[in-house]
């Protein structure tokens, strides 16, 4: 069903005439809407926290849209300017062959960020282990369930007949559901929410999905063709700001970060917050370029045939512009 809305979103963005998609951006106001609000993204919010886009003159309004089918309706009917979300969203709309197509403009997180949380501790634990079991994998025709998918059936060694692939729950009910269900065994969360779970001693994390599938283009920004054709140098900037709050993450520990992220997330446990960061340092979460690679990006697509959510390719050279990316790393 989400696919589907998705397809929707991109005949709307087809129909509509070029004269009322793509307006031009006043007063430097980038609308930013998000696919959901985590730490996974950090160099973004570091980046306004630390008034890198005011510097520039650039005033960035974050919308929460909680879902990449969201995301993409936020972009086809005008309401947002650029979106930060699995490349999967755009890559439906190409297959789809719409007019004013998205395009992806810079890669912010090349692994998948969620963990795999069990409600026993499992030292020894193995992919294989998920035999017989039941999971909460997130939403079909999502980036996280089709991952996930990826590394239980390759890693694994397992078919999803062979245990309980849950993709009923809502993204933002399934720790809810996982606490409250106990017939649930397993259930994947990005940070902080792993961590808090963690703390609070109502489970244990046992693997990340991100280092057992490997590289994978999972978060990028969007935005339609004909906005980047009008705004190119304010994306420009924008995106020399994400790169810049990348650095700082880099350049400084945990801590540091933690507190330069602190009013992004008011009232979480800055503590909790630098274990985040320091994870997905540790699996190498976030992007050292925003250039995405024609490999990455067909890997994503092998993925996504895996899980069958794929009926077509996307075209690398059509979907993806890396041409602002790569002038600002030179």
């Amino acid at each position: 069903m989400k696919k589907i809305i998705v397809l929707f979103m991109c005949v709307l963005l087809c129909l509509m005439p070029f004269s009322l998609v793509g307006c031009q951006t006043e007063n430097n106001v980038i609308r930013l809407s998000e696919v959901t609000h985590s730490i996974f993204y950090a160099p973004l919010y570091v980046a306004i926290n630390n008034g890198y886009f005011k510097d520039e003159g650039i005033e960035i309004e974050l919308s929460n849209a909680g879902g990449a089918d969201k995301v993409m309706t936020a972009i086809a009917s005008k309401s947002a300017d650029i979106g930060l979300m699995g490349p999967e969203a755009t890559i439906y709309c190409h297959v789809n062959g719409q007019r004013d197509y998205p395009v992806i403009f810079g890669q912010l997180t090349q692994r998948d960020g969620s963990f795999l949380v069990s409600r026993n501790p499992e030292p020894d634990f193995e992919w294989s282990d998920l035999r017989g079991k039941h999971v909460l994998a997130g939403r079909p025709g999502g980036v996280p369930a089709m991952t996930l998918q990826y590394v239980v059936e390759t890693v694994g060694g397992l078919s999803l007949d062979e245990l309980n692939f849950d993709t009923d729950v809502a993204f933002d009910m399934m720790v809810g559901a996982f606490e409250g269900d106990q017939s649930i065994d397993y259930c994947t969360m990005f940070e902080p929410t792993a961590s808090g779970f963690v703390a609070a001693g109502k489970g244990y994390i046992v693997a990340s999905v991100g280092e057992a599938s490997g590289d994978v283009p999972y978060t990028a920004f969007s935005a339609s063709k004909s906005y980047l054709g009008e705004n190119r140098e304010l994306v420009k900037k924008f995106l020399a700001c994400v790169i810049k709050g990348y650095e700082f993450i880099l350049n400084n520990d945990a801590n540091a970060v933690a507190q330069a992220l602190l009013p992004s997330f008011p009232g979480e446990n800055v503590s909790l917050m630098a274990s985040s960061v320091s994870r997905y340092l540790s699996i190498n979460a976030w992007c050292a370029t925003p250039v995405m690679s024609e490999a990455s990006f067909n890997r994503l697509q092998d993925i996504m045939e895996n899980s069958g959510n794929l009926s077509d390719r996307a075209d690398y050279s059509i979907a993806v512009d890396n041409s602002i990316a790569k002038e600002l790393i030179g």
